[in-house]
């Protein structure tokens, strides 16, 4: 807790689950594409099976992929140009121990049995490493692009939820909105724990107690000390009050590292600028007030990539590394 108190393990779930995340404890991830790419919407995509694999290598947590159908020009960020799935497919066999998670796959637009096909499948094939954020959109361009309204995903989130949770089970019945599961259908595979990982991003169009209950964690985005602090503590009381387990929270940062180890931090989109060592100690009280991973995203990196990873591995994953390493 933010309090430094002793928290209740975590479930036990998939093996990415495990290494990434753990009570009292923060460690680090890395947006998908490990490039910087400040001045454009579309990433190259050089070099980024091997840094994929570098990452692997320096211990960090997890990779991150997003979900971006369409290069929306408001948005400003075609995220990894790959569908995510595919591209889970082919990290799961370039990688080795790195968690794989998408943040996130947005549920109103896709069918839940295809993205339930599509991650346990990924599941499989990477021996357990997946996690899977789920979230209800919030780029109204693409919607009227596939036929969909806007406005009630978040309906249709929470249905597509229940859908794809059903699908984890032996001959599901279930029946919704999606359609109907009538107890002798079966979809393989299936995931490698009783259940895939599902983190809830943001509110997803749900109430905090929902997202409380039903997720197997949060993802959410920079805030103020006192702010993280409290949304971490209101998300673990909800989840206590509903009888669910203790479950970790996550969050994305936007870094531009600085050569200068000392280097004092400006602002920029969802981050800073700084030097190593604000950035540790920006870290250590993430850890404090109960944050259990960060996902850094360097797309307005202006060092090299590779050495800021290298640098970011020496200085940081000491204490904030991959657990079981």
């Amino acid at each position: 807790m933010p309090d430094g108190a002793p928290l209740s393990p975590f479930p036990q779930l998939n093996r990415g689950y495990a290494t990434t995340f753990q009570p009292n404890r923060l460690s680090l991830g890395l947006v998908v594409p490990l490039e910087a790419y400040p001045n454009s919407a579309m990433p190259t995509m050089e070099h980024h099976i091997e840094r994929a694999q570098l990452a692997d290598k320096l211990g960090f947590s997890a990779l991150w992929l997003r979900d971006v159908p369409f290069n929306v020009p408001s948005f400003g960020d075609a995220g990894q140009i790959y569908d995510p799935f595919v591209y889970l497919g082919l990290l799961s066999g370039m990688t080795r121990n790195i968690a794989l998670g998408v943040a996130s796959a947005i549920l109103p637009l896709r069918h839940p049995a295809h993205v339930a096909k599509a991650a346990y499948s990924a599941d499989q094939l990477s021996g357990g490493r997946v996690l899977l954020g789920v979230a209800s959109g919030d780029r109204p361009d693409e919607y009227p692009a596939l036929n969909m309204s806007f406005p009630d995903r978040g309906e249709r989130f929470r249905e597509a939820f229940d859908y794809f949770r059903a699908l984890g089970q032996t001959n599901p019945i279930h029946q919704g909105a999606h359609g109907s599961l009538n107890g002798q259908l079966d979809m393989l595979p299936k995931p490698t724990a009783p259940r895939l990982p599902l983190l809830i991003t943001g509110g997803s169009q749900q109430s905090p107690d929902w997202v409380a209950e039903h997720g197997d964690g949060c993802i959410t985005y920079p805030r103020s000390a006192a702010q993280q602090a409290q949304l971490v503590a209101d998300y673990r009381a909800r989840a206590q009050r509903a009888g669910a387990p203790n479950k970790p929270v996550m969050q994305s940062l936007y870094v531009d590292l600085l050569a200068e180890d000392s280097a004092a931090p400006s602002p920029i989109h969802l981050g800073f600028r700084s030097g190593v060592s604000y950035l540790k100690s920006y870290l250590t009280a993430l850890q404090a007030q109960g944050v259990n991973h960060v996902a850094l995203n360097l797309r307005f990196n202006r060092r090299n990539i590779d050495d800021t990873m290298n640098q970011l591995a020496d200085r940081l994953l000491p204490d904030f590394g991959r657990s079981g390493d």
